[in-house]
């Protein structure tokens, strides 16, 4: 009789979250060995840790519409479905990756989500609210030594040294209130200075692969046309935004040059989201999308008001009849359509060659 090869898919809610299950049975019935996912960053990434913290709904995202495409019920993810992570996992044949603050979470095998959604590189940004990416590496020390008391330090030097570290982080640091007297080189420091000491605790702790992402074009969202007009003084202009963006990530990439060379065994990927996604804003056509400019949700011109789903301070919203023709979700983050796209995108490239174990 011919192998017949099957796929379970177990979706359970715990706790406001999914975590699915997924396995394939080979010829012998033992499964292959995979590298684990820790991910990182701000509500591009975040899955739900949010859900768990005493904070606004500016930082939430744990209510309708958010999550109607795929989950069908919010999951805490700042989406109509999955996000680059879930896609990610699910191409290294991974489960979801949960988050750090789901409640009895204890299983580490696979990796753990620790993103937060308005998180900066650095600790000032919306201090209080969120879990900054200082307190995000914190989180993975803490992890990475319950993993050496369960499994003992060989092991779990393995399965550290053979996970990949993925992370999107900057964008909120450039639109929250800058310090004042300070140039854009010396902030864009600041800010790249953080991400590289992310990159070398983790380094130290055994990691050597890195999946990092050029940041979002964020002057070019529904939520800066809308609440930056020509003339605002309530924080960084668009112009200077968009300026602040393209800094980072000219110096990103330089950096990430230079660990190359000075950190044996360091390994990266990089996804060029600015220009991805800048593409699909301007020309939402040659990629399937109706709309580039406007979200799906939310009120305003371009819907770039941060109202989707009336728990914020804006209580009215429009929400379309069909994400999957949108750009964008909300006024800031990419619908689940968009996010498959990038992941493939990346995959494609070389990020599956970290996974390569």
């Amino acid at each position: 009789m011919a192998a017949i090869r099957f796929q379970i898919y177990i979706l359970a809610f715990c706790a406001g979250l999914v975590i699915q299950s997924s396995c394939c049975n080979g010829h012998s019935g033992l499964q292959k060995k995979r590298a684990a996912l820790f991910v990182f960053g701000d509500s591009l990434y975040d899955a739900g840790n949010n859900n768990y913290m005493n904070t606004t709904t500016d930082f939430q995202a744990n209510w309708f519409p958010y999550g109607e495409t795929f989950f069908r019920y919010p999951t805490g993810r700042f989406s109509d479905g999955r996000t680059i992570p879930d896609f990610i996992a699910e191409y290294a044949k991974l489960p979801f990756i949960p988050v750090y603050l789901q409640p009895g979470l204890n299983d580490y095998t696979y990796g753990v989500n620790f993103a937060s959604g308005g998180a900066g590189a650095l600790v000032e940004t919306y201090q209080g609210s969120v879990m900054d990416l200082k307190t995000q590496v914190s989180q993975f020390k803490k992890v990475e030594k319950q993993l050496r008391q369960k499994l003992g330090d060989a092991e779990a030097y393995t399965l550290v040294s053979e996970a990949v570290y993925i992370i999107n982080i900057g964008n909120n640091d450039y639109v929250s209130p800058l310090a004042t007297n300070t140039s854009h080189e010396e902030y864009v420091g600041w800010v790249i200075g953080n991400l590289t000491s992310w990159i070398e605790d983790i380094y130290q702790k055994g990691g050597r692969k890195f999946a990092l992402s050029s940041l979002a074009p964020f002057a070019s969202m529904p939520l800066m046309r809308t609440t930056q007009p020509a003339g605002s003084t309530t924080g960084p202009s668009r112009k200077e935004v968009a300026a602040l963006v393209k800094l980072h990530n000219r110096v990103l990439a330089k950096v990430l040059l230079k660990l190359k060379k000075e950190l044996q065994g360091f390994k990266y990927s990089k996804l060029n989201l600015y220009t991805y996604l800048k593409e699909r804003i301007n020309h939402p056509l040659k990629y399937g999308f109706k709309e580039g400019k406007m979200a799906c949700c939310g009120s305003g011109a371009y819907r770039g008001i941060y109202s989707c789903g009336g728990k914020r301070s804006v209580t009215e919203y429009l929400l379309c009849d069909n994400a999957t023709e949108f750009v964008f979700f909300d006024c800031a983050h990419p619908t689940e359509r968009v996010n498959k796209q990038l992941s493939k995108l990346w995959w494609s490239n070389n990020l599956k060659e970290l996974f390569e174990v």
